[in-house]
């Protein structure tokens, strides 16, 4: 078990602490794990319903990150995935409490009912106004199945911004609990795994998943779901999950919904937007009409990655509360409208040409089609290279850049204006391929056109001029120099070599591509002993030595194809 943490034991009140040192406006009440609004006394006198929510912890940022004016009064903290005690639930009433009472907003799990419920007993005993709602979103267990009842799940924090918005507006108790209970009603949960979680207590997953598989249905709890399915893509996991919440809800067209993108915590932003657009677009070719969407990690369970979607009917008071202000650590500060996307088109600049298009028998289309088809082929092998000394991504550049090539081919201008082939080459790796080596094969590129274009005849010492020139962008651009371990330690030696033999009038053109295939793929091979100090692996220092950069194994590769298939 690997976790940023002091002990284990410690765990939730050392959290608690942070967040509250983090937030002006929060309190942590003396020896408890119970998060306060640090002005809860004013609004009690202000007359506002004072809410309290809570759970076991490990749900990060619920519950803690939703106390503020506008939501929470209180948030109680159990331990991980563990209901908070009784008497910790009823600290939090009377240390939040005033004339106006108290709403505790509640999980359908079997522990918070039972001590948030015990809890409330004992506070209207002792005079305090008390209401319970419980939240049972879960869509993925049947209604009246045997189990526990419905979880409560992510749509919680909806209850809490709407009750939030509502007893901010000084409306009493028994009000605040039927909006709070209409919005519970109103929702339609239902989420997906991608990896088990960790308690740290327990040190260990709470359950196992294969590579390319999956856990439909699960609870927040890191246990299992109600079905284990084979990885989908994206949207066909979105059309699933929102298929079962639109049932579940009867959602008819042209209802209107608000929707929640949920991370369980280690799913990365990027696959929370890839979500988010599927879950747009599918409500949209069913005619929903989603009036409010957000997008983030909002009740979570650990580190488990995996995602859950959440729809809540909303009518025009429904959409006043969810848009009424609020100041919490974690409630969104984007309105959540929805617009499309604004799309402008790119300005280009053409690269002119005759008019006649590369033949497909030329040899520099051959060339060209060889280079392609041998960084396909390599990318699981530079891929893996690059993995050992760098971020791993090269074999995907260059694999990304052969498939535009070849993609674009019959739309470059003739072999009779090579110059104007390479610029046009350029341009589609610029066009598609980052980072590193897009630049770089780029610029290559173009300074190897711009000395083809003063040639004459496009003989092999005016490619070899070409090439030495493109070498010669490559360190300027990047900077790196032969020893340096970088991809000019295949470049510039069989720039070098190519030269020298085709100065050679006894030597032949594919005899003087030996040459420089043969240099290239030396100087590939001798970086495994050069102590990097520029490019991909200078960030890993000694670690990579014994082991070839990959951006020089791929000069060697792709000069053996030129000299292969001008042979044919």
């Amino acid at each position: 078990m690997k976790k940023l943490i002091n002990d284990v034991s410690r765990v939730v009140p050392e959290m608690l602490d942070g967040l509250a040192a983090l937030n002006p406006g929060l309190s942590l009440l003396q020896g408890s794990t119970i998060i306060v609004r640090a002005d809860a006394e004013a609004a009690a006198a202000r007359g506002e319903v004072a809410l309290i929510a809570g759970g076991g912890s490990g749900h990060e940022p619920a519950h803690g990150g939703y106390v503020g004016p506008g939501m929470l009064s209180a948030a109680v903290a159990g331990e991980v995935f563990t209901s908070p005690s009784t008497d910790a639930v009823l600290d939090a009433i009377r240390a939040v409490s005033g004339p106006a009472g108290v709403l505790l907003i509640v999980k359908n799990y079997t522990g918070d009912r039972f001590n948030f419920g015990l809890a409330a007993e004992i506070a209207r005993a002792e005079g305090v106004a008390v209401e319970m709602v419980i939240v049972a979103d879960d869509v993925a267990l049947s209604a009246h199945g045997e189990h526990a009842g419905r979880r409560g799940l992510a749509g919680t924090v909806f209850v809490h911004k709407i009750a939030g918005a509502a007893a901010a507006e000084g409306r009493p108790l028994g009000e605040v609990a039927q909006i709070a209970r209409d919005a519970a009603a109103a929702l339609g949960t239902m989420g997906v795994a991608l990896t088990p979680c960790t308690v740290p207590a327990a040190g260990k997953p709470g359950f196992q998943l294969a590579d390319d598989e999956i856990e439909w249905g699960l609870g927040i709890h890191g246990e299992p779901g109600v079905e284990r399915g084979a990885l989908e893509p994206a949207q066909q996991i979105v059309g699933r999950l929102l298929a079962k919440i639109i049932d579940d809800l009867a959602l008819k067209p042209d209802d209107r919904v608000a929707l929640l993108v949920n991370n369980l915590g280690g799913t990365p932003s990027s696959e929370l937007s890839i979500v988010a657009g599927s879950a747009l677009r599918y409500l949209r070719e069913r005619r929903v009409q989603v009036e409010r969407a957000w997008s983030g990690t909002f009740l979570s369970a650990l580190e488990m990655a995996g995602i859950s979607l959440t729809l809540l009917r909303v009518d025009d008071q429904r959409l006043a509360w969810l848009d009424a202000a609020t100041q919490t650590t974690t409630w969104p500060a984007l309105s959540g409208r929805v617009a499309d996307a604004s799309v402008k088109p790119v300005p280009v600049v053409a690269v002119t040409s005759s008019g006649a298009r590369l033949s497909r028998d030329s040899s520099l289309r051959r060339v060209i089609e060889s280079v392609c088809a041998c960084l396909l082929e390599a990318e699981p092998v530079l891929t893996e290279m690059d993995q050992r000394v760098g971020d791993g991504d090269l074999g995907i550049s260059l694999s990304r850049a052969a498939r535009s090539i070849l993609g674009e081919i019959d739309t470059y201008p003739s072999e009779n204006t090579p110059g104007t082939v390479l610029r046009t080459m350029s341009a589609t790796i610029r066009r598609v391929v980052g980072g590193t080596s897009g630049p770089l094969y780029a610029v290559m590129l173009l300074r190897a056109a711009a000395v083809i274009e003063q040639s004459n005849e496009s003989a092999a010492k005016d490619w070899s001029a070409a090439f030495t020139a493109a070498v010669d962008g490559v360190t300027a651009l990047g900077g790196a120099h032969p020893g340096d371990r970088t991809m000019v330690d295949a470049l510039h030696p069989a720039a070098v070599a190519l030269h020298d033999a085709l100065a050679k009038d006894s030597i032949d053109t594919d005899e003087a591509l030996k040459a420089a295939v043969d240099a290239g793929t030396s100087g590939a091979a001798s970086t495994a002993s050069m102590t990097p100090r520029l490019g991909r692996s200078s960030y890993v220092g000694d670690r990579a030595l014994g082991f070839a950069d990959p951006g020089a194994h791929a000069v060697g590769l792709w000069l053996a194809a030129i000299r292969s298939a001008l042979q044919t």
